[in-house]
C-alpha cells in the first residue's frame, strides 16, 4: 500500500529533474524510436509523467511503484519513447530492491534475470538474427543490472547496521559488567564492615556481662570503658555500612578483617608465588605514624594492594614489584608498581573488574586513585597504581 508520508526531498528532486529532462528531450525531438503513425508523439509524455510521479514513492511504496512503473515502461515502447522514462524506471527497480521487503529483494533480481533471458531467447527466435542479442543486453541493463546493484548496496547497508548493533550490544554488556563489578565490590565491603561491627558488638556483650556479674567497681569501670570504646568504633563503622550496603548476598560467619599489619604476610605470599614468573616483590613502609587507622581505610588499602599484586602475577613482565605505603598529614598513600613489557608464555585473561572495584572503594572514602603506565626512575616503563585515602582521625581500632 502507498504511504501517505511526505516524500523524501531527494525523491522530489529526482522526480522533478526526470520530468523536466524528459520534457526537454521530447521538445527537441530526441526520441528512442521512430515516429509511430498510429500514435501521436505527445502520448510518450504520459508514461513519463507516471514514472516521474512514482519517483515520489520510491522509498515509501517501492514494490507498487515498480509494478506500475513496469506497465508504464511497456506502454512507452508503443510510443516514440523517452530516455528519461527508461532511466527513471531503472531507479525504481533499484529502489524496489534496496527499500523493499527482504523477500522482494530476493525475488526481484531472479525475476529480472529470467525476464532478460526470456526476452533474449524470444527475440532471437523471432528475428533469427544475432543482432537480437542487443535487445537482451538493453533489457538486462534496464532491469537486471539495477536489481543487482540494489542487492549489493542493501547487503552493505545491512552489514553496517549489524555491526552497529553489535557495537551497541558490546557497549551495553561492558556497562552491565562494570555495574555488576561495582555492586559485587560494594556488597563485599558491606560484608566486611558487617563482620567488624559484629566483632565490636560481641565485645560489648562480653564486657557488659562481666560488669553485671562481677560486683567490683574497678572491674565494672574497666568494662564500661571497653564498652564505650567499642560502641564509638561500632557506630562509626555502622555509619559507613549504611552507605555501602546494597541488596543481595547471603550471610556468613564473622571473620577477621585484614589490616595494614597483614601486608607483610600478603607480600611474602606473593613473593613465593611469583618467583617462578621472574617477579621479585618488595614492601616499603615509610609512614612516620604506624598506629591503627579507621577500619574502612585499612580495608581499602589492603584490598588495593591485594588486587594490584594479583594483577602483577597475571600480567607483569619479569622484574621487581614494589609495594609502598606512606602517610602525609591526613592522607594515606598506597602505591604498587610492576614492570610493563612483554611476558613469556600466555597471560591470564582479565575482565577489568579489579580496577573498577578499587576505584569504587576509593571513591566511597572520598579519595583519589590513578592506574596506568608511566616511566620508571631508571628508565623503562612500569604499571603503577597509586591511591590516596583520607585518614579519619576520629576513629580508631581496638
Amino acid at each position: 500500500m502507498f504511504s501517505l508520508t511526505r516524500p523524501h526531498r531527494h525523491d522530489v528532486l529526482m522526480a522533478a529533474i526526470g520530468l523536466l529532462g524528459g520534457l526537454a528531450l521530447w521538445t527537441l525531438g530526441l526520441n528512442l524510436q521512430g515516429n509511430r503513425a498510429f500514435v501521436a508523439p505527445w502520448i510518450s509524455l504520459l508514461p513519463l509523467a507516471v514514472v516521474s510521479g512514482l519517483e515520489l514513492v520510491r522509498r515509501t511504496a517501492p514494490q507498487p511503484a515498480l509494478v506500475i512503473g513496469t506497465i508504464a515502461l511497456v506502454a512507452d515502447q508503443f510510443t516514440v519513447g523517452n530516455l528519461a522514462t527508461v532511466l527513471m524506471f531503472t531507479d525504481l527497480m533499484y529502489a524496489a530492491v534496496l527499500y523493499g521487503t527482504p523477500s522482494a529483494a530476493r525475488r526481484i533480481p531472479v525475476t529480472s534475470f529470467l525476464i532478460t533471458v526470456g526476452i533474449t531467447i524470444g527475440f532471437l527466435a523471432w528475428f533469427r538474427n544475432p543482432q537480437a542479442l542487443l535487445i537482451g543486453v538493453v533489457t538486462g541493463m534496464v532491469s537486471f543490472l539495477p536489481a543487482i546493484t540494489g542487492v549489493s548496496v542493501r547487503n552493505h547497508r545491512d552489514a553496517a547496521e549489524a555491526a552497529r548493533l553489535r557495537a551497541d550490544q558490546t557497549a551495553l554488556l561492558a556497562e552491565m559488567d562494570r555495574t555488576q563489578a561495582v555492586t559485587a565490590e560494594r556488597t563485599r565491603m558491606a560484608r566486611e564492615l558487617h563482620d567488624m561491627v559484629a566483632n565490636h558488638l560481641s565485645a560489648i556483650a562480653i564486657h557488659s556481662t562481666a560488669a553485671l556479674s562481677i560486683d567490683d567497681p574497678d572491674t565494672s569501670r574497666d568494662a564500661l570503658g571497653v564498652i564505650r570504646e567499642n560502641s564509638v568504633d561500632g557506630l562509626a563503622e555502622m555509619r559507613r555500612l549504611i552507605g555501602l550496603l546494597r541488596t543481595g548476598g547471603g550471610s556468613r560467619e564473622p571473620a577477621a578483617s585484614p589490616t595494614l599489619a597483614s601486608l607483610d604476610a600478603l607480600v611474602e605470599q606473593t613473593r613465593t608465588s611469583a618467583a617462578s614468573s621472574g617477579l621479585s616483590c618488595a614492601f616499603e613502609d615509610t609512614r612516620d605514624e604506624r598506629g591503627p587507622l579507621a577500619a574502612p581505610v585499612e580495608l581499602a588499602a589492603f584490598r588495593i594492594v591485594q588486587e594490584s599484586l594479583t594483577n602483577a602475577l597475571k600480567h607483569a613482565a619479569p622484574g621487581p614489584v614494589a609495594v609502598r605505603l606512606g602517610r602525609s598529614g591526613r592522607l594515606l598513600t598506597v602505591e604498587v608498581s610492576s614492570t610493563l613489557g612483554d611476558r613469556p608464555g600466555p597471560r591470564a585473561p582479565g575482565s577489568g573488574a579489579g580496577l573498577v572495584g578499587m576505584r569504587e572503594r576509593v571513591a566511597l572514602l572520598g579519595g583519589a586513585i590513578e592506574a596506568g603506565p608511566s616511566s620508571a626512575d631508571g628508565g623503562g616503563r612500569i604499571w603503577r597504581v597509586r591511591a590516596e585515602l583520607p585518614v579519619d582521625e576520629g576513629v580508631s581500632r581496638t
